[in-house]
């Protein structure tokens, strides 16, 4: 009876150790990421950026399918906004460590490597969701964006979904900062990638059907569609399915940039190229 007592404490010390470095490792990560923000740059970039960038692709978009297709854009814009989150802030978090010399300490501390690394994408996950209702926001300041019919449970779960997707794929793209030099290339031309694939600025059925085939295997695009549709009106039961396949996503790139993770770290402390960049 003892042994199996001692070994629920030990169990339940580990798991309490492991929340801790969860949140910790979350909270202090952002925290050194955004280190050197004031209020009035963050306000610059989470705010008045998303507005310009909102401004160009609903009017160019609404130009060219005409005035009545404005939400469509200021929707798919708005969800653009956690991918934006999700791919530059979390892959900074994973390779920023590299880039300010701690990842050795980060590789050498005994903390579990699943806690450390999952951990990095929380705050992001919210900041994410935050620049998505800063988006709608303007789009029902500025082009009269109409929420009346929507679930607000239903969009507040779309927009908590896709913005766990997008930050899968940016931990996945984190662990490739890890052994490259120019990561901010391909963060750029994955975003930019995500602008046309998953149909924010392009309904997906004018794509080509090679294009289409893409876009269905990216977080972001059910995203995006079931966004519209509960804002048009539909219920969750109607979304339901689309979101289990974005969340799914969303596991899978995260599963895939932790293996990576730990692979970089078997052959960095081998071949003894922690700093080297």
């Amino acid at each position: 009876m003892l042994p199996w007592i001692l070994w629920e404490i030990d169990m339940l010390n580990r798991l309490t150790t492991n929340i801790r470095i969860f949140f910790e490792g979350a909270y202090y990560s952002y925290k050194a990421l955004f280190r050197w923000l004031r209020p009035a740059t963050y306000l610059a970039s989470e705010v008045f950026a998303p507005l310009t960038m909102m401004i160009f692709f609903v009017y160019i978009g609404a130009y060219a399918s005409g005035s009545n297709s404005a939400s469509f854009y200021v929707i798919g814009n708005s969800l653009i906004f956690a991918a934006s989150s999700g791919i530059f802030g979390v892959t900074m978090s994973v390779g920023g460590e590299r880039w300010s010399g701690t990842l050795p300490y980060l590789f050498g501390s005994p903390a579990n490597r699943w806690a450390m690394f999952v951990g990095r994408a929380v705050m992001h996950i919210l900041n994410g969701m935050l620049g998505v209702f800063i988006g709608l926001g303007w789009g029902i300041l500025l082009f009269k964006l109409d929420l009346s019919h929507t679930d607000p449970l239903a969009l507040l779960l779309t927009i908590l979904i896709t913005t766990f997707s997008t930050s899968g794929l940016g931990l996945l793209m984190g662990c490739l900062s890890l052994i490259t030099r120019n990561v901010m290339l391909v963060n750029n031309t994955v975003y930019f990638l995500l602008l046309v694939f998953s149909g924010a600025n392009i309904p997906v059925g004018d794509l080509p059907r090679w294009m289409q085939v893409i876009s269905q295997g990216l977080p972001l695009t059910r995203g995006v569609a079931c966004a519209r549709t509960i804002i048009d009106g539909g219920s969750l039961a109607d979304v339901l399915p689309l979101l289990q396949v974005e969340f799914l996503i969303g596991v899978i790139l995260t599963i895939l940039g932790y293996f990576l993770f730990k692979i970089f770290e078997i052959e960095a402390k081998r071949m003894g190229t922690l700093d080297i960049f």
